[in-house]
């Protein structure tokens, strides 16, 4: 799969690098830096998108200014792509009403677009958080899926405590990984209050804004996605039978 990033800025830069970091060898990840200075409406789109750009499959829009999704449509026709990720971990760089035109310009392309808010609230089949959760179809999108979005992990515990903590599925950003990285020999019932304060730590790029959907913060949001798959996997490992021990799995 052939992925185009547009960043503008570090937020696009570090997920960005976790993808070019810890994409599947099948995948060719390509970049684009979008001006940092954009108009408050961008008249004539061309003159800030090139004339060529590498073909691709799937868009990862990254701006941090609402003119970089005046420029999507232009560079969805000169990449060919046939998908999009736009995700809204900012309100102020993709507000609800241009988030919709963008997606009717996009569908007049027959790109498929979603938009994700937070962006790790996204999986292979939905995105969004809670009552929120929009469904969708699109191959392209589900391979990213499959690899970054919604936080997934396999653990395993000795004694109570984690032993081995695999990311099945990263946060686009790292943060998974980040996490994973330092709950190694935390208590069981400490690890989700942990990964929530790791979260914190790494720090998210989210908006720290009260968002008008979710009456709370996207961060807030997104800590407790990281949360809720860290008890997920917690709650599984506290049946008795699934339990790690020096000598193996518990009976």
């Amino acid at each position: 799969m052939r992925v185009l990033v547009i960043t503008q800025g570090e937020y696009g830069r570090r997920i960005l690098d976790n993808l070019r970091a810890h994409a599947p060898a099948t995948w060719t990840v390509m970049a684009w830096e979008a001006p940092k200075v954009l108009p408050p409406v961008i008249d004539y789109p061309e003159e800030y998108v090139p004339a060529e750009m590498p073909p691709a499959d799937l868009i990862l829009s990254l701006g941090e200014h609402p003119g970089v999704a005046e420029l999507l449509p232009d560079i969805a026709q000169r990449t060919g792509a046939r998908a999009a990720i736009v995700p809204v971990d900012r309100v102020e760089w993709l507000p609800r009403g241009l988030m919709n035109q963008l997606s009717r310009w996009l569908a007049d392309q027959g790109v498929y677009a979603v938009f994700p808010k937070p962006f790790c609230s996204l999986t292979e089949d939905a995105y969004n958080y809670g009552k929120h959760r929009v469904a969708y179809e699109n191959s392209y999108i589900a391979e990213f899926a499959r690899h970054f979005g919604q936080p997934a992990f396999r653990i395993a515990c000795d004694d109570k405590r984690i032993a081995q903590l695999e990311v099945s599925r990263d946060a686009a950003c790292g943060c998974a990984r980040f996490v994973a990285g330092r709950l190694a020999g935390v208590h069981v019932d400490d690890a989700e209050q942990e990964a929530g304060m790791l979260h914190h730590h790494y720090p998210c790029l989210a908006s720290m804004g009260i968002d008008p959907d979710f009456h709370d913060t996207v961060m807030h949001i997104s800590g407790r996605i990281m949360k809720e798959a860290v008890e997920a996997e917690i709650a599984e490992e506290k049946t008795p039978a699934l339990y790690f021990t020096p000598q193996g799995r518990a009976d």
